[in-house]
């Protein structure tokens, strides 16, 4: 089986994330089926949100603040998975709770198994 990683993204605020207390609390039972699903077949590795919180570290020196695209757009969390065939991860990240906020997506990466000997 193949591990993926899944990355969130959606739009933050100039200091922040978008998202209110009150929508991820709202969101929460959500989510919770969401990876629960993954979870009851097996193909759970390890999820979770990350804090806005963040530092970039470049060959220059070291930022405060977490990566931002153009738009604005960040990480807000990750999934790692397996699964046989990508189709399968595809479509689960097709009802994924992150896509009812505008601008966001569900990022699917193969991971490369490094060797072990």
């Amino acid at each position: 089986m193949t591990e993926y990683l899944l990355l969130f993204r959606n739009a933050s605020a100039e200091n922040g994330y978008l998202a209110t207390a009150q929508d991820m609390a709202e969101d929460m039972p959500k989510w919770q089926s969401w990876i629960g699903q993954i979870a009851m077949q097996g193909k759970l590795v390890h999820t979770a949100p990350v804090l806005y919180d963040a530092a970039i570290v470049t060959a220059e020196g070291v930022t405060a603040g977490p990566h931002k695209e153009a738009n604005s757009l960040l990480v807000a969390g990750f999934l790692i998975c397996k699964s046989d065939n990508r189709q399968e991860i595809e479509e689960w990240s097709r009802s994924c709770p992150i896509l009812k906020y505008p601008n966001s997506s569900v990022e699917i990466r193969p991971l490369v198994p490094f060797p072990t000997h």
